[in-house]
């Protein structure tokens, strides 16, 4: 499966730098941050495409309050998504800018008009909250453009994930991503359960993935030993910018600090490999193998004392030692010397 011209499964882990609302109400620090996304390495820049009348209804009664231990109790769901939501008139400079720079770039749409007003970019991908993966019709609708969909699971049950990807592939899309995601924010390392992520993709026959939200970069590096094709994690220029999401979000030094461990990880995961390289074939010197450690005189018995195997490796396979055991030396054998199968008599 291709994101863009990105292979998920030749080409590494592809990692989004989620802006969602990380902009500070203003178009230029979105687009500082999406050129920062790709100075450090990532592959995308990821939007959000909402407006709050289309997620909630602008009522303050309780239902409508947040609680519950977040970074967000006591504010009205309407306020908090009116704060954090990205203008749609930002959308066509920032989509013709992350293109014009060279990194891939996409959103989460929150509706089906969001769905429709994105199809104007033609989108490389689309990605499906973790809060809205119960709109089965949301993801019907985002499905059916045929794009690859990402879809994250952090508050779902398994039916729940059953029926998503059931629906993708009713739409005829089978190019489906699923993410682990844990929806608190910040999320406890505790509660990150990472080894979800294979089962995702054994339980489901899909390619899985990571929404992150936990503090810092061993998640991500984790997520990526594990098989994640997709790590997406919240990316902030600078802290200092503030926001809803800042907290738990990552700055560009801390960012790059992830993109490399990540890609660190890929290197030394490398590939199931029991070729003898050059480097190996180089290294075996140092290996055992055979060797005169006492002189020997012809014709005298062959013993465990008179030959050993010892470093370095340029000597007979110390696996032969027990054939030349009881062995008559076939010529006067000097300490020191290689030990090869000719020195026996026959």
């Amino acid at each position: 499966m291709k994101i863009g011209n990105f292979d998920l499964e030749k080409d590494g882990t592809y990692i989004i730098a989620e802006l969602s609302a990380n902009h500070g109400g203003k178009i230029e620090i979105a687009k500082e941050t999406i050129k920062a996304a790709k100075e450090i390495g990532a592959n995308c820049i990821k939007l959000q495409t909402s407006k709050p009348e289309l997620i909630t209804l602008d009522c303050k009664k309780d239902d409508f309050i947040v609680k519950g231990g977040t970074l967000w109790d006591g504010r009205s769901l309407f306020d908090l998504y009116s704060e954090t939501q990205l203008p749609w008139e930002w959308h066509e400079e920032l989509f013709r800018y992350a293109r014009e720079i060279g990194i891939d770039i996409f959103s989460s749409p929150f509706d089906k008009t969001a769905v429709d007003f994105l199809e104007n970019f033609n989108p490389s991908a689309y990605k499906i909250a973790s809060f809205e993966i119960t709109d089965y019709e949301l993801i019907r609708h985002t499905a059916s453009k045929g794009k690859p969909i990402i879809i994250s699971t952090g508050i779902a049950t398994i039916d729940e994930i059953q029926d998503a990807v059931d629906i993708c592939r009713e739409e005829g899309n089978d190019d489906i991503i699923l993410l682990k995601c844990t929806s608190a924010y910040p999320a406890a390392l505790e509660d990150a359960n990472l080894m979800t992520i294979p089962n995702l993709a054994e339980t489901f026959g899909v390619l899985s993935g990571f929404s992150d939200h936990t503090l810092g970069t061993t998640a991500p590096v984790v997520a990526a030993t594990l098989g994640a094709v997709l790590i997406e994690k919240h990316f902030i220029l600078d802290k200092s910018i503030g926001g809803a999401d800042a907290d738990f979000s990552l700055d560009k030094e801390e960012f790059t600090q992830m993109i490399q461990a990540v890609r660190d990880s890929e290197k030394l995961l490398g590939k199931v490999d029991y070729s003898m390289t050059e480097k190996k074939k180089q290294s075996r010197r140092f290996s055992r193998s055979l060797y005169v450690a006492e002189d020997i005189k012809e014709g005298e018995i062959i013993t465990e004392k008179n030959v050993r195997s010892v470093r370095p490796g340029y000597g007979l396979h110390p696996k032969y030692l027990k054939d030349i055991l009881g062995k008559k030396a076939s010529m006067n054998l000097e300490s020191g010397i290689r030990f090869i199968d000719t020195y026996i008599s026959k």
